[in-house]
């Protein structure tokens, strides 16, 4: 008698451990736990920790509600300036509502990447190629929208889409460079010219206090030596700027050359050369040449020393049958 009661003990003892084993769950802390009963919903959702079912009468189906990373495949297109590009993305969502994502839908994951993949060829037909390079913030938003509204009804919340990586063609490229560079080279000579403007201005003022001072131009003009013949170059080429001949030149005595004019006329009457009466006719055609340059002035004595070389041309030779003496 004992010994049937104690195999009966332990026949339920192990019939209890058989059906805890088989009715004991446990649901982790970032899922949620679903009961099918017959294949009917339940509608409490089992919370983490350990849970019990009804062996093969319920059926416990576990949802992940952490974010899901899904990256979006690389997707062709042309943009709406007519540019084909490869953009792709990637997508950060998570399971608000277990029972809609089991549910409403055969599989959420596959069914929010396509959503995302549609979403991002619809995205690059309505945008531009410089949207798509420089304006992804906007993007990402409208991409965002677009995925988020029917995942709403699966039970899915759209955390965030980002734009990866956006690939265009070679010949794009070069001829992106080429804008870049043009613009550059726009740019520079833009700077240099407003460079070149302000140093006239600087120049123009430097030149002004030299003109009253002269000497400092000379100063400049040794501190310029000074500086060229630091580089220890076997060759130096100065330039002698005219100002400084002129101040040299206003800087220079008067030559004697009055002096010399006036030592001939100074000698004794010792001298063999002609008399007062022969230097006062020879001096007279001069004087009256002189006179008449002065009335009539340069023009005037060069017409009438052409005249003069006419008349002499025009005059019938002395002997002309015979060679002149």
């Amino acid at each position: 008698m004992v010994e049937e009661l104690l195999t009966a003990v332990v026949a339920a003892g192990v019939g209890v451990a058989v059906y805890m084993g088989a009715a004991a769950r446990v649901v982790k802390q970032y899922e949620r736990g679903l009961v099918f009963r017959f294949g009917r919903l339940r509608e409490e959702i089992r919370p983490p920790g350990f849970t019990v079912i009804v062996p093969v009468i319920d059926r416990l189906r576990k949802v992940n509600m952490q974010i899901v990373t899904l990256p979006v495949p690389a997707q062709e297109g042309i943009t709406r300036d007519n540019v084909t590009v490869r953009v792709d993305a990637v997508v950060y969502f998570k399971v608000v509502d277990p029972a809609n994502a089991v549910v409403a839908v055969e599989d959420y994951r596959f069914a929010v990447s396509q959503m995302a993949q549609t979403s991002l060829r619809s995205i690059i037909g309505k945008s531009d190629l410089d949207d798509l390079l420089s304006n992804r913030e906007m993007l990402n938003q409208g991409l965002e929208l677009m995925i988020d509204s029917p995942a709403v009804g699966w039970g899915v919340q759209i955390d965030r889409v980002e734009i990866k990586d956006v690939s265009l063609p070679e010949t794009m490229k070069r001829s992106m460079a080429r804008q870049a560079e043009a613009d550059r080279e726009r740019r520079a000579r833009v700077i240099n010219a407003d460079a070149e403007l302000q140093a006239s201005h600087k120049l123009a003022e430097a030149a002004e206090v030299m003109s009253e001072q002269p000497a400092a131009l000379q100063l400049r003009l040794l501190h310029t030596v000074v500086a060229v013949a630091a580089e220890k170059n076997s060759t130096l080429v100065l330039p002698f700027p005219v100002e400084l001949l002129r101040f040299l030149e206003r800087a220079a005595p008067p030559p004697p050359a009055a002096a010399a004019r006036e030592e001939p006329a100074s000698a004794g009457p010792a001298s063999e050369g002609p008399g007062p009466a022969e230097v006062d006719a020879a001096a007279a055609p001069t004087a009256a040449v002189d006179a008449a340059g002065a009335e009539d002035g340069p023009s005037a004595l060069l017409d009438r020393a052409a005249e003069e070389r006419a008349l002499g041309a025009a005059e019938p030779p002395l002997f002309p049958d015979e060679s002149p003496p």
